[in-house]
């Protein structure tokens, strides 16, 4: 018997079965490719092309806009009324307006410390501030080492108060809203809201109460995040490179052309008088720092962001805090962009330049095409006409389109541009999540309300330098992500059939993007920190 020989292993039976079954599997995919599979495919090519081009147009305007902000050097002080604060004999300290500090925190043992120190910092008139922490932690020991912490400003002389509930109702917004109304609120002019990893810097107030204070129409002031860990991992690198794009550009364009971009739920100021006639905070989305922004926008009220003040924070450490985090920001938009489009369309207090804005450019084009777009069209449709030759993509579709966009996103981070390949690879696998969440959202499906709070792990470069980093353990439940590799496997076998029969060439794309899904299926992302 040779060794080769399958017979003598396989019966003839079943090898006969087997490629019968094959045969009529391929005759049935060749009897629906020319009525059914071919059209299909031609329209979704036709719609992500069209969904490119929106987001190309979208990505060239911003990126003139910017430019041209650059060039004329459009400052937020020419732009808005500000002075600098000014002490008065006569009135005293009541020349200042009262300010509150909103903290709201979860179980945060590890940032704890550094968020209130940070707000107990803060340089301002001891009388006419008010730190509220807003704790909603289930873990009791966690919940007397804050009160403790608050106890131990407050005995310095610190303005503290500390809030809880029996509930977690309405998460991050019921506790916010909780805050809002209590009695001591009453005498406070504006507020400022730090999430528990945010450390603002001690002037905070003196660059931002003063534009509230002299443009009465200035309903909000926005500050930069600034990463502490930036540096601390590839994945940081690529959040960081995401998120600087957001502040650099997309808000900053909202800023200097009066249109409108939303508050990103920390590191800003309000003015709590437009927040009421907002309606205040809701927890019908996951998004409520959105939905605030914008009914304020819808009643006429102005933003203004400022990137020459930075806080700092921190960026998720792990691929599971990121992919939690990652569903929220695009689920809760999509389903907020759901309640709100008629009542948008409807408004009578903006222009309909304004109402085109905020639907067209905020919600359609960066909150759902360009996370549906990067997945459906790249990792779905485009390897799909390797399979149906029928179907062709233009090179300026499937190439120049997706380069520039790239290029104008990647600015944002110059000192990251030779990260470029690792980022786009990253982002794809990304948008398998943000694309999902998003429908989510759109449909209101199953974890529409899904709220888990964004592990954070405190001061990571002190506790580096007296410990070495550890691999985190995970269940195998957790490491294993069954989404990521079946698009891995279906872009790995399109590679190889591009590789063999194709006259595309896009295998050597495939490949790389394929092996980003399996390095992201199998949680090889994220997985050593600094000891916590």
């Amino acid at each position: 018997m040779e060794l080769g020989d399958s017979s003598a292993v396989i019966p003839d039976s079943f090898m006969a079965y087997r490629d019968d079954i094959t045969m009529q599997m391929s005759m049935v995919f060749d009897q629906i490719r020319a009525p059914l599979i071919v059209p299909v495919l031609r329209l979704g090519v036709y719609i992500c092309l069209v969904m490119s081009v929106m987001l190309f147009v979208e990505r060239v305007y911003m990126g003139i806009v910017i430019s041209l902000v650059k060039l004329f050097g459009r400052k937020p002080e020419k732009r808005f009324k500000w002075e600098p604060m000014k002490d008065d004999i006569e009135l005293g300290n009541s020349v200042y307006p009262m300010v509150l500090v909103q903290i709201p925190m979860y179980n945060e043992r590890e940032v704890y410390q550094l968020s209130i120190g940070a707000a107990c910092g803060l340089s301002w008139p001891s009388d006419r501030i008010v730190i509220q922490v807003l704790d909603d932690s289930t873990d009791p020991t966690i919940k007397d080492l804050v009160e403790m912490e608050c106890s131990r400003w407050a005995s310095k002389g610190v303005n503290i108060k500390y809030e809880i509930r029996d509930n977690r109702n309405g998460y991050k917004a019921g506790a916010l809203k909780e805050g809002m109304k209590k009695s001591y609120v009453k005498s406070c002019d504006y507020v400022a809201i730090f999430d528990a990893d945010f450390q603002p810097e001690p002037d905070f107030l003196w660059r931002t109460v003063p534009f509230l204070l002299h443009n009465p129409k200035l309903a909000l002031v926005q500050a930069r995040w600034k990463f502490v860990n930036s540096d601390e991992c590839l994945m940081t690198r690529m959040q960081e490179m995401s998120l600087d794009y957001h502040f650099t550009v997309e808000q900053e364009v909202g800023s200097s052309t009066y249109a409108f971009f939303g508050f990103n739920g920390t590191a800003g100021i309000w003015r709590i008088s437009a927040l009421s006639e907002a309606g205040g905070w809701k927890d019908r989305t996951t998004v409520e720092d959105m939905d605030l922004a914008v009914r304020a926008s819808l009643k006429g009220w102005k933003f203004l962001y400022l990137g020459s003040l930075k806080v700092k924070n921190e960026l998720p450490s792990t691929f599971k805090a990121y992919r939690y985090q990652q569903h929220r920001w695009s689920c809760g938009p999509a389903n907020l962009f759901r309640k709100m489009a008629f009542e948008i369309m409807t408004n009578k207090n903006v222009t309909l330049w304004k109402k085109v804005h905020v639907i067209y450019s905020f919600f359609v084009v960066r909150k759902l095409v360009a996370h549906i777009v990067t997945f459906i069209f790249y990792c779905v449709i485009l390897p799909a006409t390797v399979l149906v030759p029928e179907v062709s993509v233009p090179k300026w579709g499937a190439v120049y389109i997706p380069s520039v966009i790239t290029l104008l996103n990647a600015v944002g981070t110059p000192r990251s541009l030779h990260l470029m390949v690792f980022w786009i690879l990253f982002e794809n696998v990304m948008s398998l999540h943000r694309t999902k969440a998003t429908f989510i959202g759109l449909l209101e499906g199953g974890r529409v309300n899904e709220w888990i709070v964004t592990e954070k792990l405190g001061d990571l470069k002190a506790k580096s330098a007296t410990k070495a980093p550890k691999k985190l353990r995970f269940r195998f439940g957790d490491r294993i992500h069954v989404l990521e590799l079946g698009v891995g496997m279906y872009l790995f076998f399109v590679g190889c059939y591009d590789a063999f029969f194709g006259k595309n060439h896009y295998y050597i794309y495939l490949f790389a993007q394929a092996i980003a899904f399996f390095i992201a299926g199998l949680g090889q992302i994220g997985t050593i920190v600094p000891n916590s």
